[in-house]
């Protein structure tokens, strides 16, 4: 079975965003060292366009193929005139508001999302499942999610966007993995506690 990983980048205080849910204070914490563990840990994390402009398009999956992202989430990217941020994997947008996807390689998952990630969790396959965000797709997929990968950056925005939306129950999960960096950030791994 292919395990969901929630990929997720927050503040100290736990936040992946302002209160409107923008979290791009974060992105000043990427210097070189941070850079080269993205790359070489978490490649097909980095967006399409991103890559390119930063001449690693040619880098190989290592963890996962497929990614699910919240219509917030793939917002950011369509604003920018990007219909396809993440034309490495297999792409899926949770929306219950948009009817048509703007690009055939997007599908729209717009309801039974329980359903669908189970059906792509059976699926056969080495790598797993990128879930992107945001706070409520999380929250409505915590019993899901067997991977926690959470980037904390040190920086508190005293409010904001929580890691997983509202009516959460309490679910535990074992750390894995710690990494330090000299910028201050802090990559935890855990793994869900069955």
């Amino acid at each position: 079975m292919r395990k969901l990983t929630y990929y997720i980048a927050c503040s100290l205080d736990g936040f992946i965003g302002d209160p409107a849910g923008d979290g791009s204070a974060m992105v000043s914490f990427v210097d070189e060292e941070f850079f080269e563990f993205l790359k070489s840990e978490y490649p097909e994390t980095l967006p399409t366009q991103g890559r390119r402009a930063l001449g690693v398009d040619d880098l190989e999956n290592k963890r996962f193929d497929t990614i699910i992202q919240g219509r917030g989430s793939y917002e950011v990217a369509l604003k920018e005139g990007v219909t396809s941020p993440y034309a490495h994997l297999r792409e899926y947008v949770a929306s219950r508001t948009l009817k048509e996807s703007p690009d055939p390689h997007v599908e729209i998952i717009a309801d039974d999302l329980v359903g669908k990630v189970r059906e792509l969790k059976a699926e056969e396959g080495e790598f797993g499942i990128y879930l992107c965000g945001g706070s409520q797709l999380a929250g409505e997929l915590l019993d899901e999610i067997d991977e926690l990968v959470i980037k904390s950056y040190p920086i508190v925005y005293g409010s904001g966007m929580p890691m997983f939306g509202s009516g959460s129950a309490v679910t535990e999960f074992t750390l894995d993995d710690v990494r330090t960096f000299k910028n201050g950030a802090v990559v935890r791994t855990y793994s869900r506690k069955r």
